[in-house]
Order: C-alpha cells, then sequence, then structure tokens
C-alpha cells in the first residue's frame, strides 16, 4: 500500500461495502481496501431464500454494485480472500497466503454464519444451510419438482425457504422446537396467520418437536424426531438461526459477548477497530440494553455510521430497528422491537390477509407487525421513531 492512512474494510458485504463507499463519499483520499472471503463481489443477500432460491432473480442482478465501481472510487477489492489473524498493536492483519497488511483504521463487518447444530448425521451429504449464493446454486441444481425437503426450524429462513420450495413443487415438512413458528419474534396471533399461510400451501409443519438425528449412510434420507418418529426426506436443510462471526476478534483479545462489543461509535475494546453490522453488539438508549440486529437495514446503517466515525466524526448509533419477510404473496414487515411486550392489539383481519399486531409496553406501543400493509408499517416506524425522539427530549 502507498499511503501512510490506509483503512482495511474486513467482510465483503453489505456493511462493508456501504462503509467504503461512505468513506469516498466523505473525502478519504488514502486507500480503502476492502476483503472478501467469497470470491463474489458484494451482493444482496436477502433474496437468496425469495426471488433468487425462485429463480426469479439472475444471479448478476444480485451484486450491489457494477465492477466499475469498485475502479472509479479507488476501493481496492480482494474478494476470494480471507485473513487468518488480527494484531492490534501492531496495526496489521495477516491473510490467508500469509501476506500482512497494515492499516491505520480497521473495521470488522463479518457478519454472520449460519448457527452449528450438535446432530449426529448432520456433515452427511444433502444436509444445507442457505447463506451464500453457493447454498443456493446447491439446492437448485440437486432438488427437483417432486422431491421432499425437512426443514429444521421455523423462523424467517426456514419458513421463507419452505415458501420458495413449496412454490417450486417440492414437498416440505418444517419442524419447529418451539410451541410455534417464528415464536422468538412475533406474537401468537401473527404466528398462527403464517402457520395457516403454510399449511394452505399444503407444508407440514410440526411444532414443539424435537430433531434427534439425520438418517443416512451415503448420505441424508431422513430425520428422526425427539419422540421417535421419522420422516423420509430428500434433504434437510438447518435453519436454526444464526451466529456472528467474531474468532478473528475475540484471538486477538477484543471484547466479544453475542457479538464484537462496540461504543456508539462503532469502536471495540481494540484501538483503531471498528465493528459494525450483523456481527457487532453496541449499545441501546433507545432500549436500554446492548443490540446485536441482523438485517439489511442495519448493515447499511451501521456500515455508513463506522465509516465517518473513524474519520473522527462525532457518531452516536441507536437506530429504530426494521425487518422484512417475503413468503408466498404475504409480505411481513416489522418496525421495533416486541421483546418486553405486555399487550398487543390487531387491527384489520388476519383472515383476509391483511392486518397489523401492535405491541404494547405499559400502554406505549414498542413494536408493529404490519402484513401485507406497507403504508401501516412506514407510519409506524415514523411513529415510534417520533415516539423515542421525544421521550429522550424529555429526558
Amino acid at each position: 500500500m502507498s499511503g501512510s492512512d490506509p483503512i482495511v474494510i474486513v467482510g465483503a458485504g453489505q456493511c462493508g461495502l456501504k462503509a467504503a463507499e461512505t468513506l469516498r463519499a466523505a473525502g478519504h483520499a488514502d486507500d480503502v481496501i476492502l476483503i472478501g472471503q467469497e470470491a463474489h463481489p458484494p451482493y444482496q443477500r436477502p433474496p437468496l431464500s425469495k426471488a433468487f432460491l425462485k429463480g426469479e432473480l439472475a444471479r448478476d442482478r444480485l451484486w450491489l454494485k457494477a465492477e466499475a465501481f469498485y475502479v472509479d472510487q479507488r476501493i481496492e477489492a480482494r474478494f476470494g480472500t480471507t485473513v487468518t489473524a488480527l494484531d492490534p498493536g501492531r496495526h496489521r492483519i495477516t491473510l490467508g497466503d500469509g501476506q500482512k497488511l497494515a492499516y491505520s483504521k480497521l473495521l470488522l463487518a463479518t457478519g454472520t454464519r449460519a448457527r452449528r447444530v450438535a446432530l449426529e448425521g448432520v456433515d452427511l451429504p444433502g444436509v444445507f444451510t442457505l447463506r451464500e449464493i453457493a447454498d443456493v446454486e446447491w439446492l437448485t441444481t440437486h432438488l427437483k419438482p417432486g422431491m421432499h425437503v425437512a426443514i429444521v426450524g421455523g423462523g424467517y429462513i426456514g419458513l421463507e425457504v419452505a415458501a420458495a420450495l413449496r412454490s417450486a413443487g417440492l414437498e416440505i415438512t418444517v419442524i419447529e422446537g418451539a410451541d410455534r413458528v417464528m415464536q422468538r419474534v412475533v406474537c401468537p396471533e401473527v404466528s398462527s396467520f403464517f402457520e395457516r399461510l403454510h399449511r394452505e400451501h399444503g407444508v407440514t409443519i410440526h411444532t414443539s418437536t424435537t430433531t434427534r438425528r439425520i438418517l443416512g449412510s451415503e448420505r441424508a434420507t431422513g430425520v428422526e424426531l425427539g419422540d421417535g418418529r421419522t420422516i423420509a426426506c430428500d434433504a434437510v436443510l438447518i435453519a436454526v438461526g444464526a451466529e456472528p462471526v467474531a474468532d478473528l476478534a475475540e484471538a486477538a483479545g477484543i471484547a466479544v459477548d453475542n457479538g464484537i462489543l462496540v461504543d456508539e461509535g462503532c469502536r471495540t475494546s481494540a484501538p483503531d477497530v471498528y465493528a459494525a453490522g450483523d456481527c457487532a453488539a453496541f449499545p441501546s438508549a433507545r432500549y436500554g440494553r446492548t443490540l446485536r440486529l441482523e438485517s439489511v437495514q442495519n448493515a447499511i446503517d451501521q456500515g455508513k455510521a463506522a465509516a465517518k466515525s473513524m474519520l473522527g466524526e462525532d457518531v452516536s448509533y441507536d437506530p429504530l430497528p426494521w425487518f422484512w419477510s417475503d413468503q408466498y404473496d404475504v409480505k411481513l414487515q416489522i418496525a421495533g422491537l416486541s421483546a418486553g411486550y405486555d399487550e398487543v392489539r390487531i387491527e384489520g383481519d388476519p383472515e383476509a390477509g391483511a392486518f397489523t399486531a401492535t405491541y404494547l409496553k405499559g400502554g406505549r406501543p414498542i413494536c408493529v407487525d404490519a402484513v401485507n400493509q406497507p403504508r401501516a408499517h412506514m407510519m409506524a416506524r415514523r411513529s415510534l421513531a417520533d415516539a423515542a425522539t421525544g421521550r429522550q427530549a424529555a429526558e
């Protein structure tokens, strides 16, 4: 590197890309190096379990920027490159080929990986997760209409994949250990709506059901449930959530607790090392606790905030989270976080497929789920953000 103020970004997803873009837009003239483990340029991940899986979106439509962007913006793109070590004291990282790179500031935007499960048979061919382009391409190559897929996990990813594969003519069984699907993030009324939606499309759902092991010798041929029942299938999707990729930071002695711990300016416990996106856990005055968010919104906004912070701008990152999920012809949009709610108000008609669920805590709205109600979602985002601003001003 030729410059004296090089900024290195480890992680070439939406967060890392937005940080690189923001650095250039803010006038950083020295080197910007964007390192990604996948051979692909930064791409959209949400369509992997939606439009891309259904074949409605070509691979090159996933790219977030054209190749010329990296040249025009003088962003040194190193895709297909691993980082094996971080030395905060010497301000340098080590790459998979042994090369060492110095940095003035470093951003860790390493994202998440599929959560591991300790199941017998989990390493058999035919058992897969869905986090990368390669996962989807394996699916579309090996799975054909009429085949049977068992999905372990009834959260967002599990249900989105169930919808996409069922629409493509595959037989689907969802196995969920909790009492209802999406239990961690939505109220019983919303869970019931989506359970009914999937059953109406021919998906078999087992709730309050554990998976004991995956059956097969040469490849996965079924799953054995906790009660001893077996389900024959052609493939098994493990969709039990994600975990932050914090190994590099932890090995370097940086504070980690369900993510790389950062302050409101995205700074880690190591000097000149920042973290943002799905891998970062930040303090939220809005919610009075440490948060780690897995969303496109957070990846983009925190990547931008981290870039500004690296350039010396005073940053206090504390967003109103929002998310979405597409299943069949239904769009679920969530504004806020529902944790700790003590009341739910339903408006609209779930039977008609369009309604909202407003979560309240002590009589105050804290989150709104909007099902096929995009206008209500936007209004909820504004009202929840305004309410939080008003409370902070009053305090």
